[in-house]
């Protein structure tokens, strides 16, 4: 069992950043697959990003790609998600998840654990 609890969402205007973090317990991270999701209100979960196990192959949407950069330390057992020049349209709740295959990481299903979600609200 893995638990994961994401961290740094807040409040930021537009063209600002935020990291966020995603700090596992339970089993080394590094076994994983990770990725990002996010969800804003009234709207379907949507892929972010996600980074294979050896952090040499990265995925992203292309609405993030060139603002956005997903990063791991399995040492710490964290991953990361570097946010910058936010937008409006950033905002939702940010997901960190866990795939114990990741065959296909750009699709929530193949995740095995999520974490409860951080709040990111971007002002214009």
């Amino acid at each position: 069992q893995v638990q994961l609890v994401e961290s740094g969402g807040g409040l930021v205007q537009a063209g600002g950043s935020l990291r966020l973090s995603c700090a596992a317990s339970g089993r080394t991270l590094s076994t994983f697959v990770m990725g990002w999701f996010r969800q804003a209100p009234g709207k379907e979960r949507e892929f972010v990003a996600a980074i294979r196990r050896s952090s040499a192959v990265t995925y992203y949407v292309d609405s993030v790609k060139g603002r956005f950069i997903v990063s791991r330390d399995n040492a710490k057992n964290t991953v990361y998600l570097q946010m910058n020049s936010l937008k409006p349209e950033d905002t939702a709740v940010y997901y960190c998840a866990a795939a114990v295959t990741g065959v296909t990481p750009r699709k929530d299903v193949e995740y095995d654990y999520w974490g409860q979600g951080t709040q990111v609200t971007v002002s214009s």
